[in-house]
């Protein structure tokens, strides 16, 4: 006799016992077939926009290792720092670094208030576009410039002029918002990361007051982990009102042998992953590299002129040279944007 039998002879039993023994029992009720479980969801796909090959199976390798716990390469959540590039290795940055974009037109916005400008050698090659010429004057003039061309206003109202410019500025190329330059497979690998218990930052050469209007919408990266070039800000009163605002000069520039600097001011730890696409970018990645323990150093190359640019040793933007050279000697991933990413963009087809 079966454990089920028994139940329905102990059940028929005391049906007995409560309606009398004079009465015939109940019929009983079919059995009911256990119902089929529901097959369970398939996973969501790891990175689905970048096509597999060593890149990406590099990276997932890089995850899987140090969040097992118990692994040799086991990292603690709190020590998971990922550290992100932005101009090139989040959005695009040709044919000009969009903030600068952004600065130009502040610049030609103030121009008539500042006549001396007319004799300025920098403002003539900005305002001709002469990309020879700005190259041969040099990053610092030319920041010294749009720096005073981008001050004296309150930081509320700055950040304002950056919101309502990308509400309506568009790339000469592709016609669309410059938010919509956003890298789909990057953006993708924020969120593959974060799932898996990083804690991802922005580290770029672009100053944080143009990032961090925009840059959780577009990344989900809050304005407290933007870290980024800083101009002069100080307090004043305006009409009995505590303001800051913005100086002339740069405070800080995060950029090249910046970066680690950047980093070490603002977290007080090394990251185990670092992203890049330029020289700009070299030495974040060598100080997250020579880190104990395992680590990930990426660079993005831009090899795709037809769904994006192609450029890399001879750029005036995003030059990548030595990076490169450092990367083939370190077995650092370089990623191709050609063959590793199905898609570039959200809005590709």
């Amino acid at each position: 006799m079966t454990r089920r039998d028994a139940l329905k002879i102990a059940a028929a039993a005391a049906a007995l016992l409560i309606t009398g023994c004079d009465k015939a029992p109940a019929p009983e009720t079919a059995a009911t077939p256990a119902q089929a479980s529901a097959p369970a969801p398939a996973p969501a796909p790891v990175l689905p926009s970048w096509n597999d090959g060593a890149a990406k199976s590099r990276i997932v390798e890089f995850v899987n290792a140090v969040t097992q716990e118990g692994g040799a390469d086991f990292v603690a959540p709190a020590d998971r720092i990922a550290v992100f590039d932005n101009d090139g290795t989040l959005w695009s940055e040709q044919p000009l670094y969009f903030q600068f974009i952004f600065m130009l037109d502040q610049l030609k916005a103030a121009a008539p208030k500042h006549p001396e400008w007319n004799n300025d050698p920098v403002f003539k090659a900005l305002q001709a576009h002469d990309v020879a010429a700005l190259g041969k004057l040099g990053q610092e003039p030319i920041l010294a410039l749009l720096a005073k061309a981008n001050s004296g206003m309150t930081v509320a109202d700055y950040d304002k002029s950056i919101r309502d410019w990308l509400a309506t500025a568009k790339h000469p190329k592709f016609q669309r918002p410059y938010t919509d330059l956003t890298f789909l497979p990057m953006r993708e690998l924020l969120d593959y990361l974060r799932a898996n218990g990083f804690k991802t930052f922005i580290v770029s050469g672009g100053s944080v007051e143009f990032m961090r209007p925009w840059a959780e919408k577009a990344y989900g990266i809050p304005p407290e982990q933007v870290i980024g070039s800083q101009q002069e800000v100080k307090f004043e009163m305006k009409d009995g009102t505590p303001v800051l605002t913005r100086g002339p000069k740069f405070a800080f520039i995060d950029d090249g042998p910046g970066k680690p600097v950047g980093i070490y001011r603002s977290l007080g730890k090394r990251p185990i992953a670092a992203f890049g696409n330029s020289d700009g970018d070299l030495q974040m990645l060598e100080v997250t590299a020579a880190g104990e323990g395992k680590r990930l150093a990426l660079l993005v190359h831009h090899d795709d002129g037809e769904r994006e640019f192609s450029y890399d040793r001879e750029s005036h933007i995003g030059k990548l040279d030595k990076a490169w050279d450092e990367a083939k000697a370190k077995d650092w991933i370089v990623v191709s944007m050609k063959s590793d990413w199905k898609r570039i963009y959200a809005f590709e087809k």
